[in-house]
């Protein structure tokens, strides 16, 4: 029995649902085994040898590798999990935010200082707010169905 999921018409919005945590599971157990000084030190001596050591598919290995965290999302990854990616990398979670949408690290923390973004124009897929996917740094593949 298929749930109908009106919230996946929302622009630039990945909802972590059962479905997607499906999909990353291994994803996100790998970024919360970097919680552990040593798993850190032998993901950065060798990132793809660690990579491997967990169940993760090809796409979600590049993903991380590419530091693609849309990408990560759209692929079953948990913003709150992903963290620890950025953490490892000596990065806040501001920085991080920022890079997802094409923003300085300052021009995020201001628009968000500042409100953030208006839900005008941005309440469902289509609309012409500044939300929408033809105006986001990954482009309109952010909101396919099924990612």
């Amino acid at each position: 029995m298929s749930l109908q999921k009106n919230y996946l018409d929302v622009p630039g919005t990945t909802i972590f649902d059962a479905d997607q945590s499906r999909k990353g599971y291994h994803l996100n157990q790998f970024c919360m085994s970097l919680m552990k000084a040593e798993n850190r030190e032998r993901f950065k001596a060798d990132e793809r040898a660690y990579l491997d050591e967990w169940g993760m598919t090809e796409e979600q290995k590049q993903a991380v590798l590419d530091r693609d965290l849309n990408r990560c999302i759209s692929l079953g990854g948990n913003i709150y999990f992903l963290a620890k990616i950025g953490a490892t990398d000596g990065k806040s979670f501001q920085q991080m935010a920022g890079s997802m949408t094409g923003m300085t690290e300052e021009e995020y923390r201001n628009m968000m200082i500042a409100g953030g973004r208006s839900a005008d124009g941005n309440r469902v897929v289509g609309e012409g707010g500044d939300a929408q996917a033809h105006r986001q740094p990954q482009g309109n593949t952010a909101n396919k169905k099924g990612n």
